[in-house]
């Protein structure tokens, strides 16, 4: 069942990178995804994905895995998170990006970050304002440890996404980066007709949460 859902969505994107979103899920169903043909693995919670990092790093080297950070990042976790994930989809905020910064410093790696962008500007959402994009990014070039990659958002839940997608779209064309990390399982096909190249499942990869 998880390999035809993963061959499946793999079809229908085309060249966009697919982000299997794997909380909740256990090292075996990861495993599993990644032998189906998952490329990256994606994570919400520091805890949790330290506990499947210790278990399956050497399982990411081996089959070529990137691991990435979706859910919201505290400053105090920021040194965990830099140690583990090659790519840190979350940066919402000038502190938060100080904060990586100085860790990926302390280890001498180069943390490749994606920014994170309130597109529906909603109050309980975390994110820089879509107006802002532009400046935000030229503040974080001047970081020497990390590189931006891209933009990541989440539209407001239950609304049509396509205004959304397309407003987003517009701001990243302005920004000439290389990622659009837009849509998940109930509306990655739209996401990827506007534009999108990375989306984040996992409803529609693993089946519903229990």
């Amino acid at each position: 069942m998880m390999k035809s859902n993963i061959q499946k969505i793999i079809q229908e994107i085309g060249k966009a990178k697919l982000v299997a979103v794997s909380k909740k899920k256990s090292v075996l169903e990861i495993k599993q995804a990644i032998n189906a043909g998952i490329k990256i693995i994606g994570e919400n919670r520091i805890q949790k994905a330290q506990e499947k990092y210790n278990e399956l790093n050497e399982f990411f080297k081996e089959n070529h895995v990137e691991f990435h950070f979706v859910g919201h990042l505290q400053s105090n976790k920021t040194k965990k998170a830099v140690e583990m994930f090659d790519l840190i989809q979350t940066v919402d905020s000038l502190k938060l990006a100080q904060e990586i910064n100085n860790r990926a410093k302390e280890i001498n790696k180069i943390q490749r970050v994606l920014i994170q962008i309130n597109i529906g500007e909603e109050k309980q959402k975390f994110g820089i304002k879509p107006e802002k994009t532009v400046e935000f990014v030229a503040q974080i070039k001047k970081y020497k440890n990390i590189k931006i990659k891209g933009l990541m958002c989440i539209h407001p839940f239950g609304e049509d996404p396509i205004p959304y997608f397309k407003r987003m779209k517009k701001i990243f064309d302005s920004t000439q980066l290389e990622i659009l990390s837009m849509g998940m399982s109930s509306d990655y096909k739209t996401a990827i007709e506007q534009g999108s190249n990375m989306i984040r499942v996992g409803t529609k990869i693993f089946g519903e949460r229990k």
